[in-house]
């Protein structure tokens, strides 16, 4: 357990995460690019998140919360618990520099996606993510920090088809998925979600289905097939095609 401290302590080069509770607000000074991390499990480390044991009414100006502050305000004066809910629940404050740093990151993240799913319907071969980069800029394509990077892709892809700055179309695989007729019945309202185009969906003995779906479903199929049917079982890849965009990224 941790006293907190009446005193100021300066800091320099911090990631501030905030918290407004109790009509007042609460900041702890974390290291910078591990707010995220903590967040989503990849840094389970808290020692390598929080850079000093405080709660502060103000980082910037190093002004310290006092315990009474905290009781009043979370019915706790232990500075590691109070440290937790405002990690948790609290507004990750990020400044100039480094808001363009993430939104030049979510930028390359755009581009590696639709470089991922497109190709050239003339070649049927990708393009690369510095293509699709220099087509971004070309059309004014504007990242939005608070929106996802496989939607903002979607959105690009829509955007260069239609200005037709870059020859480019959606890549799929034609794939032919077979099992048991009583699997398949079983299976199917989780395998079509995944597929783009049903080109054949056939039922005796068996359930064949041949249709497109994005090369990254590939994958995620075979794995529904390997956990979950029992028998005799199959997804095998029949071709490629470069086809026109239905609106869809899974």
């Amino acid at each position: 357990m941790y006293k907190q401290p009446g005193k100021t302590i300066k800091l320099t080069n911090v990631s501030v995460v905030r918290l407004k509770k109790g009509g007042k607000r609460f900041e702890i000074a974390c290291y910078s690019n591990t707010v995220r991390a903590w967040r989503t499990g990849a840094q389970t480390d808290l020692s390598e998140v929080i850079q000093i044991e405080s709660v502060f009414t103000n980082v910037s100006k190093g002004a310290v919360a006092s315990s009474d502050d905290l009781q009043k305000a979370f019915g706790a004066s232990d500075v590691t618990e109070v440290m937790m809910q405002i990690l948790k629940k609290g507004e990750l404050q990020v400044g100039e520099k480094e808001r363009a740093v993430e939104l030049e990151d979510l930028r390359r993240e755009i581009c590696t996606e639709v470089a991922s799913r497109c190709v050239d319907p003339n070649t049927q071969r990708p393009h690369t993510v510095g293509m699709i980069e220099k087509a971004m800029n070309e059309v004014g394509y504007n990242v939005q920090g608070s929106k996802a990077a496989k939607a903002q892709a979607l959105d690009l892809i829509k955007v260069l088809q239609a200005k037709k700055t870059l020859p480019i179309a959606r890549a799929q695989m034609r794939v032919r998925v077979t099992m048991s007729s009583k699997e398949g019945k079983r299976m199917k309202e989780k395998i079509m979600p995944l597929v783009t185009k049903v080109e054949d969906d056939e039922w005796t003995e068996e359930w064949e289905l041949v249709a497109l779906i994005d090369p990254g479903s590939f994958r995620v199929i075979d794995d529904l097939l390997q956990k979950e049917v029992k028998g005799p079982k199959k997804i095998e890849t029949m071709s490629f095609a470069a086809v026109e965009d239905d609106g869809r990224i899974e």
